[in-house]
């Protein structure tokens, strides 16, 4: 069934749906459509956010986050046919659909309840009879932009600690998914969200996008999606002296030591490279292997990538979904071509069916070969050997990016050692580089990151607020 998708603007919903969304795993079935806005629409959404905004941070932030709260309790109790939607228009497997959504749901939660915690601080004064005291004030409006890899959970992470903090949002989710940011979107009007406070604006990254990181009205945008793209919003956000927050690329790399677990380091490797059809910034895609264990490490390895089952999500036995999208199939068989030509090792390599793509191992590459260098944002791995511990940790910093990386290991001080070392936002010991707890502080370094302000836990809302020092002087 074809869903049509509207923008939420004011409450109501609005525009002409026009942009049609296909299934990846069956490219005949239009999933949904939805509207390509101008930038007159987004004006429009900035407008009803300026004026519900005031009445929306007047109410208490326990009453900010009970509607966050009862709106997870809808997700809860819709969360199979929402999971169903975002496999049909976005690809992942239905239990990693499921896992999605349930992390909505938990951001939600903890969200609202942290409207029982907003606080400041109360702080001495160097004056008698002085008390001072700090108070977190909302932005105002902010926009977020979000990408379709993962289109229930990263605006959810992004509208929870804006909405608690007394923000209004405009939000221009990614045009390949835009049924999951309406399943939130009506989630949170259902739970009583008043009409204006969240803003919904469906369309192109270069229109609709590019309105809502220019306009003078949005005191904040926080962007997810390309370095490319990041780079431009941050210039185009900076240049009014907006607050920006940008999440990015990611060449995330793994260091798999002689004494390692094979199984296990094997696994752990394969769980973040074709887990989500690789299709994330934390994915797993350069592997360093120290000369002990690289036989056997690639071996397994490759042996995770057949065992992989690519098909439709909600096909019993599918382990992997299918790519994104004809345009995203084209990069990373691009990457594939130009390995099998720079003479890289890539085993038994299938042809894809469709937009169904079997996870590839490379060996035997340079660490300056552009396969593991470049972003390829597919199940493609590339094996770089190298002849000891330093000089693998090198190699894992050796990259533009920043965002997560990991070792393999049983000793606890080079786990340690590696941890304090490695150069980016996130370190994993023998653990996958995807998979966040929403409690922790997220983010990268250098390309991956604006390094400003992290998402998720505790510390997302200083994104959304500023502070406030307010000295009360009790002797008069």
């Amino acid at each position: 069934m074809t869903m049509h998708v509207h923008n939420i603007v004011d409450g109501a919903r609005t525009g002409a749906p026009t942009i049609e969304r296909r299934n990846p795993a069956r490219p005949a079935e239009v999933v949904a459509v939805s509207p390509a806005s101008s930038a007159a629409d987004v004006d429009a959404a900035v407008g009803a956010a300026e004026k519900a905004q005031p009445g929306w941070a007047a109410l208490t932030p326990v009453a900010r986050g009970a509607v966050l709260l009862d709106a997870a309790d809808l997700l809860r109790q819709r969360q199979p046919q929402i999971a169903a939607d975002l496999v049909r228009e976005e690809g992942k497997t239905r239990a990693e659909a499921m896992g999605e959504v349930r992390r909505a749901i938990d951001v939600l939660r903890f969200f609202g309840a942290a409207g029982w915690r907003s606080t400041g601080e109360t702080l001495p004064s160097v004056v008698p009879h002085t008390s001072v005291h700090t108070r977190s004030e909302p932005l105002g409006v902010v926009g977020l932009i979000t990408p379709w890899n993962f289109p229930i959970a990263i605006p959810a992470w992004k509208m929870a600690p804006a909405l608690v903090s007394g923000n209004a949002v405009v939000i221009k989710p990614a045009e390949l998914t835009p049924l999951s940011v309406d399943h939130l979107a009506t989630a949170l009007h259902d739970a009583g969200l008043p009409a204006g406070v969240l803003n919904v604006v469906h369309g192109e990254g270069a229109v609709a996008g590019e309105a809502l990181a220019a306009h003078s009205d949005v005191a904040a945008l926080s962007f997810t999606g390309s370095t490319a793209v990041g780079r431009h919003l941050h210039d185009v956000v900076s240049a009014r002296r907006a607050r920006v927050q940008l999440e990015m690329g990611g060449k995330n790399a793994y260091l798999v030591l002689d004494d390692a677990d094979v199984d296990h380091a094997a696994a752990t490797v394969a769980a973040g490279a074709f887990g989500l059809t690789g299709q994330a910034c934390t994915a797993t895609s350069r592997v360093y292997v120290t000369p002990g264990i690289r036989d056997a490490f690639v071996e397994r390895l490759r042996s995770h990538a057949a065992a992989a089952r690519a098909g439709d999500g909600l096909d019993d036995g599918t382990t992997m979904g299918p790519v994104v999208s004809q345009a995203q199939l084209d990069k990373d068989l691009a990457a594939i071509e130009g390995a099998v030509a720079a003479g890289h090792d890539g085993g038994s390599i299938a042809d894809p069916d469709g937009l169904l793509l079997q996870p590839v191992v490379f060996s035997d590459v340079s660490h300056d070969s552009p396969l593991a260098r470049d972003e390829v944002f597919g199940p493609v791995v590339a094996v770089v050997d190298v002849a000891d511990y330093e000089v693998g940790l090198a190699r894992v910093n050796d990259s533009s990016y920043g965002l997560t990386a990991g070792v393999c290991t049983r000793d606890l001080g080079t786990a340690h050692d590696f941890a304090a070392r490695a150069r980016v936002g996130v370190v994993k010991v023998n653990r996958p580089t995807t998979g966040l707890d929403l409690n922790v502080p997220f983010g990268g370094i250098r390309d991956s990151s604006s390094n400003t302000f992290r998402e998720q836990g505790a510390r997302a809302v200083d994104f959304y607020t500023w502070s406030k020092s307010v000295y009360v002087g009790h002797d008069v």
